[in-house]
């Protein structure tokens, strides 16, 4: 891959162009970083694809192979693996509470202790999520709560 970059003082705006001689999941890839960058992330609903504001996103869940971006607008798909979300929106508060979700602490509503250290987490949109043991601990610490 050959990398250019063009400094212009007259620019108004930063641009980036991608030339590519097909879209291949490595392009898509490197565009959903560039995506995730403005808090925006690519997803299907449907045979449209969106540009959801991370901020609109309460969830991630990764169901059969398939990852689902929970908002209030209803339920996106994506193609990228939640081990990949993971790392990308660690930054934008998002944290792991079980083996197959990822919920941003900005929508987290309510949390109550459940036994064998279980927490049960309500979201802004009222769903609710059990934090497994595993990642418990990493939720409290998060949020500054015992």
């Amino acid at each position: 891959m050959k990398i250019t970059i063009n400094i212009d003082q007259n620019t108004a705006e930063t641009s980036l162009v991608l030339t590519c001689r097909q879209l291949t999941p490595q392009v898509e890839k490197l565009l959903a970083a560039f995506r995730i960058i403005d808090k925006q992330i690519a997803a299907k609903k449907g045979d449209s694809v969106c540009l959801l504001d991370l901020n609109e996103v309460f969830y991630i869940e990764s169901l059969e192979r398939s990852t689902f971006f929970y908002t209030a607008n209803g339920v996106f798909e994506s193609e990228m693996k939640l081990y990949e979300l993971e790392n990308q929106l660690a930054a934008y508060n998002f944290i792991r509470v079980r083996k197959n979700t990822i919920c941003s602490l900005q929508k987290i509503k309510a949390l109550k202790a459940e036994a064998n250290r279980k927490i049960k987490i309500t979201m802004e949109n009222g769903y609710q999520i059990i934090a497994s043991r595993m990642y418990a601990d990493e939720l409290r610490k998060k949020l500054g709560v015992k």
